[in-house]
């Protein structure tokens, strides 16, 4: 079967590596003009120049990058099946139409507003009660096109430092951490559940995923259980979906979705019996899907802007390095390395341990370093 893989970034890689052991060909298409996958076959078409080149070369197709133009993931439908659903993506691409979908499934979400002027923005964070989070209503990941108003005061440089037409503001939510739950759903309508991770994020990127979350009230996976199966079937997914979420005393509160694989998943590579990536190939090319089980528990740490010092980090018997290909950029995602260990003390201090050789990695900061 060949796969057709819209963008050709990590996650595209990383699907690739894991679909070739079950004899999956991969088709990648760039329309960024620098991708990155370093290898199966990439398609560079910037222009949009040589799509139905691309159709003709693939059975079925999925994408690693939801920030990618709907049309054209609706003009492949047409021709080819497209896993997870265009609707998906539209919906994904859209906060206040993400906002609006999780409402109507009963999926708690911080209150929020739809702001288009500087004026507009100050009157919600009055209404709201600050802190509010301004964020565009498009676009925008890892952190970028959002402020924190600390009060109604700050509309008028946020506004003009996001420099976006149209915001989302969300009131602030006062979380003992966030979580984040991955799902994958095959063609059958069958469904695998993740146990649940705690990511730990500094300057609005992701550092550190434990999983399964340490500490976590069997409730708590439940619930996010039913809200992200409540997406899955709304939208006739099929494929891998991860929902960002969260801990609250009152319970969960989603943030966001991201249709596809995810940062917070890359755990399960060595940390479950079956990885996100080889299940989403699983999902899209209609077989069974994989067992989800975690091999004891596990951190990921994401290398970011420095390489470090890989070698040593390679000396740790219980490390798992990944890498993507990448030159050195500040705030780039360069890949991550997988910790296991048997027990969530051991664990802490082989994180703490790898940790060390990461040039400004912010220290190790979970709901089990801050219990000593």
């Amino acid at each position: 079967m060949r796969i057709g893989v819209l963008g050709a970034g990590q996650l595209g890689r990383m699907l690739a590596l894991s679909g070739y052991p079950l004899a999956k060909t991969f088709v990648f298409y760039d329309m960024s003009g620098s991708p990155s996958a370093g290898l199966g076959e990439v398609m560079i078409d910037r222009e949009g120049q040589y799509l139905d080149d691309f159709i003709s070369r693939v059975d079925r197709v999925t994408y690693e990058f939801e920030h990618l133009p709907v049309e054209v993931a609706e003009r492949i439908a047409r021709e080819r099946p497209v896993h997870p659903s265009p609707r998906a993506l539209q919906v994904c691409q859209n906060r206040e139409a993400e906002k609006t979908l999780f409402g109507e499934l009963g999926i708690p979400t911080p209150e929020w507003k739809i702001v288009d002027s500087a004026e507009a923005l100050q009157a919600a964070a009055e209404e709201l009660g600050c802190p509010v989070v301004a964020k565009t209503n498009t676009e925008g990941y890892d952190g970028k096109g959002q402020a924190v108003l600390r009060s109604p005061e700050d509309a008028v440089d946020a506004w003009a430092s996001i420099n976006h037409p149209r915001l989302i503001v969300e009131k602030f939510v006062d979380f003992r951490r966030e979580v984040s739950i991955i799902a994958v759903r095959s063609e059958t309508g069958d469904l695998a559940f993740y146990p649940m991770a705690e990511n730990t994020h500094h300057q609005g990127i992701l550092r550190y995923s434990i999983a399964p979350a340490p500490r976590l009230e069997k409730h708590v996976q439940e619930d996010a259980e039913r809200y992200i199966k409540a997406l899955l079937n709304e939208l006739g997914y099929v494929g891998v979906l991860t929902l960002e979420l969260f801990e609250t005393a009152e319970g969960l509160v989603a943030n966001e979705m991201a249709p596809r694989v995810h940062n917070s998943g890359h755990w399960t590579i060595e940390g479950a019996m079956t990885s996100q990536f080889e299940n989403h190939i699983r999902a899209v090319s209609g077989h069974p899907l994989g067992n989800v089980a975690p091999r004891g528990v596990s951190c990921m740490i994401n290398i970011i802007g420095e390489h470090g010092e890989i070698d040593r980090i390679l000396e740790l018997p219980y490390a798992h390095v990944h890498l993507y290909n990448k030159g050195e950029r500040p705030g780039r995602k360069l890949g991550h390395i997988n910790i296991l260990a048997d027990s969530y003390e051991e664990l802490v201090w082989r994180v703490k341990n790898c940790a060390q050789f990461l040039p400004g990695c912010p220290e190790f900061q979970s709901s089990l370093a801050s219990k000593g």
